[in-house]
């Protein structure tokens, strides 16, 4: 059944630039809302690995905790293993005078925070669309609103009648962009909190393997967890 209201008319009576700006909305949509599936799918996997991480701490030896953490080498907690094996050889075949600037405490950490930094910005890849659009989308559905009030206006002078039925319809519609502006903002905003707050629980639990490491690399020992 056809109808003179709705998305579809904003549709076929808008111009050039109501249709370019449903566009851009639809566009930032699709992007935040990729963003937050793939984002989220990333922290459920990094949770896991990060759960199954803890058995590498009942290895027999650093060999076989590698093994236990598996060969995905998109797995944080590997890498970071690797790369503390990596710093304590080398330091070890380094030149006499090279100890006496940086003691192993230091390269491992050193290290360490570099592997966290990297994969820290790999985590993070993708939160500026987010932010982008939960600050953008609603001034740009304002933005189609008042272009499409300014035309509507415009037509009802053009005509010389402004009867409640003529305005109603135009300017209802109008508002329809403001709506869509603020339906693409909401999901982004809440999208990115959430990740945020996947991210910073991974980012913890990263962190705190990384010093149970820089313990066993420099003593030998893991720290000694506290109990109860």
């Amino acid at each position: 059944m056809n109808t003179q209201f709705g998305l579809a008319n904003v549709w076929n009576q808008g111009d050039v630039v109501t249709k370019t700006v449903a566009l851009l909305l639809l566009v930032m949509s699709l992007a935040s809302w990729m963003v937050i599936v793939i984002k989220a799918l990333d922290v459920m996997k990094y949770k896991r690995i990060a759960k199954a991480a803890e058995d590498f701490w009942h290895s027999e030896d650093l060999a076989a905790g590698l093994t236990k953490l598996g060969s995905d080498p998109s797995n944080p907690f590997r890498q970071l293993a690797l790369a503390g094996r990596e710093a304590t050889l080398h330091h070890r075949n380094t030149k006499a005078h090279l100890h006496d600037t940086l003691d192993v405490s230091d390269w491992v950490t050193r290290t360490l925070r570099n592997a966290i930094d990297e994969f820290t910005s790999k985590l993070q890849s993708g939160m500026a669309i987010l932010a982008s659009v939960g600050s953008t989308a609603p001034f740009v559905g304002l933005f189609g609103t008042v272009w499409g009030i300014y035309h509507a206006l415009l037509s009802i002078g053009a005509a010389g009648q402004a009867t409640i039925d003529k305005v109603a319809g135009p300017i209802g519609e109008s508002l329809i962009m403001t709506a869509l502006g603020l339906a693409v903002a909401i999901p982004a905003v809440l999208g990115y909190n959430a990740l945020v707050r996947g991210n910073k629980g991974v980012l913890q639990k990263l962190n705190r393997f990384a010093h149970d490491l820089h313990s066993y690399f420099v003593t030998g020992t893991r720290i000694a967890q506290a109990t109860d």
